[in-house]
């Protein structure tokens, strides 16, 4: 069985300055901006995906202990434990009820984009498949960016069932936020459905044209045919 300083000291063992630096200027951790004060080792995502099968049975206590840490790759290696742990084949309705829960109990500790991004579309995405998705739209009015990004982030899921209803009404609350990450979430979203329904896509576009946020709409049609997008960007659409 694993303790919490033995999880701590494995990673810190592979603490790298430098890189510890450029991901702190990446994640925006000064003072005033989204990540202020995140503290990073410098370890990259692969090798905490290896350690996070090392120590997947560990318990939710020191899940707990991992998540609510102010340093950056112990929250994140908690997530990926946790979405492994829900994906398992033999974890039953009970045990991702409870995972589910303790994801949006500790939710206030997701406090970064790749930490949403990472995490919300394996979690509640996959938990709220089939089920009452209002707590979505709760997250999506919150004040707090993070607790935004994994309402539409978690619609991801949704996406890939070719489910595109929630997305698209997300977005749609998300045309007067003024969070440049929120706009940049929503646009990727709308790509992504646009992948597998173009119409649909462009039907939102062309309904919401003169409130769609630029960044949003420069992420929505990152893939469209090169003319097409430049008449979305110009306004001369049909």
């Amino acid at each position: 069985m694993f303790n919490i300083n033995e999880i701590k000291n494995d990673l810190k063992s592979l603490q790298d300055p430098e890189k510890a630096r450029i991901h702190q200027k990446f994640f925006k951790t000064g003072k005033g901006e989204y990540g202020e004060g995140d503290i990073f080792l410098g370890i990259k995502v692969p090798v905490l995906r290896k350690k996070a099968k090392k120590y997947q049975t560990i318990s939710f206590s020191l899940i707990k202990k991992l998540i609510c840490s102010s340093i950056h790759e112990e929250r994140f290696l908690s997530l990926v434990i946790l979405i492994n742990k829900f994906s398992k084949k033999e974890t039953n309705e009970f045990k991702k009820k409870e995972i589910f829960d303790f994801y949006i109990k500790h939710k206030k500790y997701i406090n970064n984009w790749d930490l949403v991004d990472i995490s919300a579309p394996h979690i509640p995405g996959q938990w709220l498949i089939n089920k009452d998705r209002k707590i979505l739209y709760k997250l999506s009015k919150s004040l707090n960016l993070w607790d935004r990004r994994i309402a539409i982030i978690s619609t991801l899921y949704f996406i890939r069932q070719n489910d595109f209803n929630d997305t698209l009404k997300i977005c749609e609350i998300f045309l007067n936020d003024k969070q440049d990450l929120i706009h940049k979430a929503a646009g990727w979203m709308l790509r992504e459905i646009g992948k597998r329904d173009i119409k649909i896509e462009e039907n939102f576009l062309k309904k919401n044209y003169k409130k769609i946020p630029r960044t949003m709409l420069r992420y929505a049609i990152e893939r469209f045919p090169k003319e097409l997008r430049l008449s979305y960007l110009k306004n001369k659409f049909k």
